[in-house]
C-alpha cells in the first residue's frame, strides 16, 4: 500500500514539474510579443494625443513660480497661468493647482484662485454659465477644451468638490471665494468630446 502511495506521489510530482516547465517556456516565448504589443499601445496613445490636441507652448515660469498649465475662458475674457504649487504667496500672483491630477490628465484637476479684480484672477467666475467652454493648455498633452456642466456654492470646510464627478474622463474644478468670503464658488467642467475628436 505504501509503495502505491509513493508511486502516485512521484507521478503527480513529475507531472507538476512537466506542467511548470511547459508553462514557463510558453511565457518566455510570449514575453517579447507582449512587450511589442505594449509598445505599440503606448505609441498609439501618444500618437492619438498628438493628433487630437493642438499644441501651444506655455511659459514655464511666471513671476518666479513654476507654471503647470494655462487657463483660457473666452466667455469672461480670462487668460491666466496656473502655478504648479499651492501656497498663500503663490495665490497672490496667479491661480494655482490645488488638488488632483496634473493638467489634462484623466481625473479631477482642481484649480483655486482669489476673487481679486485683477486681469488674471477669478473675480468674474460668477458670470459663467453651464455650457460655457474653457481651455486648459499644457506642454505635454496640448490644448484641451472643456464644457461647464455644474455650478454651485459650498461652505469653506466642504471638500467634496475635490472629488471627481466623472469616471475615466478629464475633469476641471475651478474654486474661488464669494465676494463676502463666506462660501466657495465651484465650477465643474469636463472634456468636450466633439465628433472630430471621436474620429481620431
Amino acid at each position: 500500500m505504501k509503495k502505491i502511495i509513493v508511486n502516485i506521489f512521484i507521478i503527480i510530482l513529475i507531472f507538476n514539474i512537466y506542467l511548470f516547465t511547459v508553462i514557463e517556456q510558453n511565457v518566455e516565448k510570449n514575453i517579447p510579443e507582449i512587450k511589442v504589443y505594449s509598445n505599440i499601445a503606448k505609441e498609439a496613445i501618444v500618437q492619438n494625443n498628438e493628433n487630437q490636441y493642438p499644441k501651444e507652448e506655455i511659459e514655464n515660469i511666471y513671476n518666479g513660480y513654476e507654471v503647470c498649465a494655462k487657463l483660457e475662458i473666452p466667455a469672461i475674457s480670462l487668460e491666466t497661468n496656473i502655478l504648479s504649487e499651492y501656497s498663500e504667496e503663490a495665490l497672490k500672483i496667479s491661480p494655482t493647482k490645488f488638488w488632483g491630477v496634473d493638467a489634462n490628465e484623466i481625473g479631477n484637476f482642481c484649480i483655486v484662485g482669489h476673487n481679486f479684480i485683477n486681469d488674471n484672477m477669478f473675480h468674474d467666475l460668477k458670470k459663467l454659465q453651464i455650457g460655457d467652454n474653457l481651455f486648459i493648455i499644457d506642454n505635454e498633452i496640448g490644448k484641451v477644451e472643456y464644457e461647464i456642466f455644474e455650478i454651485y456654492k459650498v461652505l469653506p470646510e466642504d471638500v467634496s468638490p475635490l472629488d471627481a464627478v466623472t469616471t475615466n474622463e478629464r475633469e476641471v474644478t475651478l474654486i474661488t471665494c464669494t465676494s463676502d468670503s463666506k462660501e466657495r464658488i465651484i465650477i465643474k467642467a469636463k472634456e468636450k468630446i466633439t465628433e472630430e475628436s471621436k474620429c481620431i
